[in-house]
């Protein structure tokens, strides 16, 4: 019993139990700073690059394009007072009503389409790779799609040849008459004689501007047509181009090696009324039969000197913001589509199947059943594209030649322009930064949100 009581004596006494609430709070104290230490890193770039330039741009938008003087509000006041800020929020407007709910519209139809096609893996892979051409090259590529000359721009090229199968085009748009040999032009661009020719009269109409090069394959020598005989109650007459090569030759006559201009159109005009109306042959030569006696003028309408059809200006002031939009879709449907695809593929199958059991056909089971299961991803997706529309600069700024850059301008590339562009006045453009914050915030919070709640 003594010996015991001295072990016991001389043993170190047990250290104190630490309660299980106590330890639970130090794990978690300790796993708060194992992350912060983790997420340090993450923080200190967000730091510098958000939050910063955030704080900056706010505080630089209180000051005066030098930055030295405080001027309040001015620029929030300055900036709704300056048109082209004004025409920039209203083509924003437009980007964010029009783009998001087309994409969003586009993919979804293309998502349920896509799953009743073969090689849809094929199909989803063409039309995602828009994504991964960058802004820039996309920019350039639509710049040169659109172009107005139909020899560059691949738009322009299709319109043209369509017109030009339902409407045939002048062939002439350089010719005009040789001055002081008895044509003169009409107020609408046409040509005409004096109105003292018979029947049985033969009338020479010399033209020039046309290079030979530029002539009708079919053309023939108009030497030929100026002579022989007239009908009585005949009009005859030849259009030539007055021009000999090699040089040589006499103005407003019909020489050797002179050529006609056939497919021209000619008119008889009596009394200010057209009463004929022929089409001039291969050598120039034309002819108007059957007409009674009077005096007649010789007109060669507009329509032979009309310049020929150069289809839409696309980038023009009316046309260039929808065009725009149309290179984003071009870009950003693919991706529409593969985020609404996966949100379609979870769709429960049972409830699509009981429905055309029940007698659905594939219209109704996508408008009452499709669409509104898949209304959290189409939220998400549409969502997501409103705060990259109102961010949109590379296309806009790309896309839209240096004349109509206002009229396609939106609040990205206006506070560009303000800053950097030529304006050099930082202080109206960190406005213009910050309004443009302010129009994101809210979608950014709703995504955030609708994140959450889908957890």
């Amino acid at each position: 019993m003594t010996s015991t009581l001295a072990k016991d004596k001389g043993a170190s006494p047990s250290p104190p139990s630490v309660p299980p609430a106590q330890r639970a709070r130090r794990l978690r104290r300790r796993g708060r700073v194992v992350a912060l230490l983790f997420v340090f890193p993450a923080l200190l770039l967000l730091g510098a690059l958000v939050v910063y330039p955030v704080l900056f741009s706010v505080g630089r938008s209180l000051f005066d394009a030098s930055g030295t003087r405080f001027v309040g509000a001015d620029n929030y006041t300055e900036m709704f007072r300056n048109p082209a800020t004004l025409k920039a929020i209203r083509n924003t407007t437009i980007w964010v009503v029009v783009a998001p709910v087309l994409l969003t519209g586009l993919g979804l139809i293309l998502a349920v389409l896509v799953e009743k096609v073969r090689w849809a893996t094929a199909f989803k892979l063409l039309l995602f790779m828009p994504m991964a051409v960058s802004f820039l090259a996309a920019g350039i590529i639509f710049r040169l799609a659109y172009d107005e000359d139909p020899d560059k721009g691949v738009l322009n090229a299709a319109v043209v040849s369509v017109h030009d199968v339902f409407k045939d085009s002048s062939s002439y748009p350089a010719a005009r008459a040789r001055e002081g040999h008895g044509l003169t032009k009409g107020d609408d661009g046409s040509y005409s004689t004096r109105a003292g020719l018979s029947p049985g009269d033969t009338v020479h109409l010399p033209m020039v501007g046309v290079l030979p090069k530029d002539l009708p394959g079919g053309a023939g020598p108009a030497s030929a047509a100026a002579g022989g005989k007239t009908a009585a109650d005949e009009l005859r007459g030849v259009v030539y181009l007055d021009f000999t090569p090699g040089g040589g030759g006499t103005q407003g006559k019909v020489d050797s090696g002179e050529s006609g201009l056939p497919g021209m159109k000619v008119e008889a005009v009596r009394d200010g009324q057209t009463v004929a109306s022929t089409t001039t042959a291969s050598d120039g030569s034309f002819h108007f039969g059957g007409l009674k006696a009077g005096s007649y003028a010789v007109k060669l309408p507009e329509s032979n000197f009309a310049p020929p059809y150069q289809g839409i200006s696309w980038l023009g002031p009316t046309l260039v913001t929808p065009m725009i939009i149309g290179a984003y879709l071009w870009i950003w449907t693919g991706f529409a589509m593969v985020l609404i695809g996966a949100g379609l593929s979870a769709l429960p199958r049972d409830a699509l199947e009981a429905a055309r059991i029940d007698g659905a056909n594939e219209w109704q089971i996508f408008r009452r059943i499709t669409v509104p299961l898949l209304a959290p991803v189409l939220t998400v997706v549409f969502v997501t594209l409103v705060i990259n529309v109102m961010k949109v600069f590379d296309l806009v700024y790309i896309i839209a030649p240096g004349p109509v850059q206002e009229d396609a301008t939106v609040l990205a590339t206006q506070m560009w322009l303000v800053s950097f562009g030529g304006g050099n006045n930082q202080g109206l453009g960190s406005a213009l930064g910050v309004l443009l914050l302010l129009l994101v915030i809210p979608a950014m919070v709703f995504n955030v949100r609708r994140f959450r709640r889908s957890q």
